[in-house]
């Protein structure tokens, strides 16, 4: 089967990531149709971006008639649960859901963070309708490279015309692009990733705490790790920037990490894999959501975990801040890039 031109897509999900993702679609020559909940993410889109037009009724509703000319859609939602009742809702008071109004054919690109297992069974349930399901979660290389399509997305896909059809779509995105298997495949990569990068956030938190305790500077540490084995991407940009800065801004949430933990959870006891560090460190992480309160838990960046190591240190323990972040010399890293220690 031949690869179809796409014109119209379909963007549902204008939040941090989702909102500058979806700005470099109308930049590559696709006409776009936008919708949130929040109403003015939907007008500022519309009314900044070129061949853009909102998905939303007069109440703010979602709109289904007015995503059934795309040939793609792409959601980005915080996780697989909503993406489902955005599509295939269930109980007869949610309405329709917007699969009911897309063409057989249309392909469905969910680049939020959810469950792999969650995302096969939605599969299954689209292609009833005749609508093919694609996941294409999110990581990067630097926080928020979204904003200049330098994104690195993760592809699940079980058929490689759809994915081909929609390859160009994503390059307008991303910067790299890796077909990972079948459906679910782009998913189970993701919670992988951020399994990873919870347990060097955990890693860093108690080694800042301890070291500050024992009379080490933090933020010699971090300069330390960065040119030691130690490496690692929140020891590179994220607490480096935000949690010794205490501007805790990353742009992306912590209780949006601990639920990507138990997302790892589930995937690991499916995998018949026994472990408990996926455990521990939500245990640690939701520990510092109970810390900074239930009234800010919910848009708490996730570098702010750190308050949650303060409180369990004792002694009114702060960890020491950082006013100014220099850039890190290129050449301390060109050896890294090139691998030129290694024969």
């Amino acid at each position: 089967m031949a690869k179809r031109d796409v014109k119209t897509i379909g963007y549902i999900g204008l939040g941090n990531a989702g909102f500058s993702m979806a700005s470099n679609l109308p930049k590559n020559g696709y006409s776009l149709v936008v919708y949130d909940q929040d109403q003015k993410k939907v007008e500022r889109a519309v009314r900044e971006w070129k061949n853009t037009s909102s998905g939303a009724s007069s109440s703010g509703t979602l709109k289904g008639r007015a995503f059934q000319d795309c040939d793609v859609i792409i959601t980005m939602l915080p996780h697989g649960g909503i993406v489902r009742d955005v599509l295939i809702p269930q109980g007869a008071e949610s309405g329709p859901g917007l699969a009911s109004a897309l063409r057989k054919g249309t392909i469905v690109v969910d680049t939020s963070s959810s469950s792999p297992f969650e995302t096969q069974a939605l599969g299954k349930d689209l292609d009833q309708s005749g609508i093919h399901l694609i996941d294409s979660p999110i990581t990067q290389t630097y926080m928020h490279a979204t904003d200049a399509g330098q994104s690195t997305l993760m592809v699940g896909c079980d058929e490689e015309q759809h994915f081909e059809t929609v390859k160009p779509i994503l390059e307008c995105m991303a910067s790299y692009i890796f077909h990972m298997g079948p459906l679910g495949s782009g998913h189970a990569m993701k919670t992988l990733n951020n399994y990873i990068m919870a347990s060097s956030i955990c890693a860093l938190s108690d080694s800042l705490v301890t070291g500050q305790k024992f009379g080490l500077d933090p933020q010699k540490m971090i300069d330390v790790l960065n040119v030691g084995t130690g490496v690692n991407f929140p020891t590179l940009d994220t607490f480096r920037r935000d949690a010794l800065t205490r501007n805790f801004n990353s742009g992306f949430g912590l209780a949006l990490l601990v639920k990507d933990l138990g997302i790892t959870q589930k995937f690991m006891e499916n995998s018949a894999f026994e472990t408990k560090l996926p455990g521990l460190l939500r245990k640690y992480l939701s520990h510092s959501l109970d810390v900074i309160g239930p009234e800010r838990a919910a848009v708490a960046d996730h570098t702010e975990c750190i308050r949650g190591w303060e409180e369990r240190a004792g002694g009114g323990l702060t960890i020491r801040k950082t006013e100014n972040v220099s850039d890190i010399p290129a050449k301390d890293f060109e050896h890294r890039r090139l691998g030129l220690n290694r024969k």
